[in-house]
């Protein structure tokens, strides 16, 4: 995993800011293994889950992702069942993915461990 690309920093972002394009995504994903592109509510999304030995260890996690998100205000959604966490991220005001989708990503990658 790129460790850069997990310390840059989130860009505020706006209605109209671009959505990242093909080319672009395909390079940040080869940054980023184990998380794919899918497409929810018509929108692109980052998704990836994670497993862990049990609840409690899925639960700590989705908790550190979620002190990041708001460190970082830039929110995903995550669902957590027995050993695993699912995590989608973003960026809901541009309908589609951003640059800090990928670097949200990159970091819940690092606190997975």
């Amino acid at each position: 995993m790129s460790e850069s690309l997990a310390r840059e920093p989130c860009q505020a972002c706006r209605p109209g800011s671009p959505t990242v394009q093909k080319e672009e995504a395909t390079g940040l994903l080869a940054e980023i293994p184990g998380w794919k592109i899918v497409v929810m509510d018509g929108m692109e999304q980052l998704s990836r889950t994670f497993e862990f030995a049990d609840f409690a260890a899925a639960l700590a996690f989705t908790n550190r992702v979620g002190m990041l998100a708001e460190e970082a205000d830039h929110h995903p959604a995550i669902t957590t069942e027995w050993g695993r966490a699912n995590v989608r991220f973003w960026t809901h005001s541009i309908g589609g993915l951003h640059r800090n989708d990928f670097i949200m990503a990159a970091r819940t990658t690092e606190v997975a461990g």
